[in-house]
């Protein structure tokens, strides 16, 4: 009588070692983190039903959103998909809807438990027209556009349980800004606006060699030549913000940026009740965008305070109402960076509401602005902060 292990056949074709179960499930759960990306994530858990079961337990993840779908195109059948994109930061309410769900994804929805329809049994039902966002901020429900089947960041989030670090991406920015305009603006909120602050340029100049004469719409002229390593700025050299600027409409723009900006954070904000409320374990949520636009974030403190104190909603549209604020700007008609490059028309408004005590606004002032943007527009922030200060105030809206 022969063993197996004498058996020829064995010793020629022995049972393959799969190697990767051999890892600990630490270690695969490190991997899916520094993975990340929810299709990604919705590929691999398809491999296995060991992976099957840990991707649930991912902490790190981003969403990517394909697709701004407003509320003009819910109601019409026969939009197509490029007018699916918010333009404007006045439109009533745009949706983040996570669309273009394929296959290895659907697999998503085997994670939700017994209790609740999986993703698989939600594609093969009737396809609700649009995505309702209630008084409460729910927005689970799906749509139908143009054959593609949407479901928003909500609905996929909810396979996850215990994700702590949360990056959702919107495709673009809601601002529509003209060509060479420089707009962009970060926005803490807990249940209301924290602070936010905005840096804006009427134009991004290559300083190399260019010859400028002209009058911008920020009301400041110039007739020169830009070189690198020019003094650029010193005809303003005590800071102040010229005369032209308030008579030109310099003053008025970028109250309209400020004014879009606060709109577009808030209404981010809104629409994020939903996906906090279910993942309680949340010590970080960021919304951006991939043109860089926009950031809203949110700490495990600010997190907790929506929980415990509902946000106030506008009366007007479905966003968070904007308290009363005092507002901080610093202008430069021409601000040159170290690298060269110029921003015509520089200017950087930093936002706290008026409720905020005075002490708390100064002692955070240099830190908060000088980490709001990346380079090189985070030196521009603490360049601009070293000018001359105005003062501003707003109303809530």
């Amino acid at each position: 009588m022969s063993s197996v292990r004498s058996d020829p056949i064995h010793r020629i074709h022995p049972e393959p070692i799969d190697h990767v179960d051999r890892l600990p499930d630490s270690l695969l759960l490190l991997v899916f983190n520094k993975i990340g990306d929810v299709k990604a994530l919705g590929r691999c858990c398809v491999v296995s039903r060991r992976f099957h079961s840990l991707v649930p337990q991912v902490e790190n993840v981003v969403v990517r959103v394909d697709c701004v779908i407003s509320d003009d195109d819910c109601s019409s059948s026969s939009s197509s998909s490029d007018k699916s994109r918010a333009t404007g930061p006045f439109s009533n309410l745009f949706r983040l809807v996570f669309g273009g769900i394929v296959k290895p994804l659907q697999a998503l929805g085997q994670f939700l438990g017994p209790k609740r329809p999986t993703l698989n049994e939600t594609l093969n039902t009737p396809s609700s027209s649009s995505l309702s966002v209630g008084p409460g901020g729910d927005d689970d429900g799906e749509m139908d556009q143009g054959g593609v089947t949407h479901h928003s960041p909500t609905q996929v989030l909810r396979n996850f349980n215990e994700i702590r670090f949360l990056r959702i991406e919107l495709p673009s920015g809601e601002l529509g800004i003209d060509d060479g305009v420089l707009l962009k603006w970060r926005a803490d909120f807990g249940s209301t606006l924290d602070n936010c602050v905005i840096l804006g340029a009427a134009s991004v100049i290559n300083n190399v060699h260019l010859q400028v004469s002209e009058c911008g719409n920020d009301g400041f002229c110039i007739n020169n030549n830009i070189t690198s390593g020019s003094n650029v700025g010193n005809s303003d050299d005590n800071g102040s913000i010229p005369e032209s600027f308030y008579t030109n409409g310099g003053l008025k723009l970028r109250v309209v940026w400020t004014i879009s900006s606060l709109i577009a954070a808030s209404a981010r904000h809104y629409l994020l009740q939903p996906i906090i409320a279910d993942h309680k374990t949340l010590d970080s949520l960021v919304l951006t965008d991939a043109d860089g636009q926009g950031v809203l974030c949110m700490n495990r403190d600010q997190l907790e305070e929506l929980r415990v104190k509902p946000l106030s909603a506008s009366s007007a549209s479905k966003r968070t109402l904007v308290p009363a604020l005092n507002m901080r700007l610093w202008y430069a008609p021409y601000l040159e960076l170290p690298d060269g490059v110029v921003l015509k028309g520089a200017t950087l408004v930093a936002i706290r509401p008026s409720e905020q005590s005075a002490s708390k606004k100064e002692v955070s002032d240099a830190s908060w602005l000088s980490t709001a943007f990346e380079e090189p527009y985070g030196t521009a922030a603490k360049m601009l902060v070293k000018r001359r200060t105005y003062c501003l105030e707003m109303n809530s809206f």
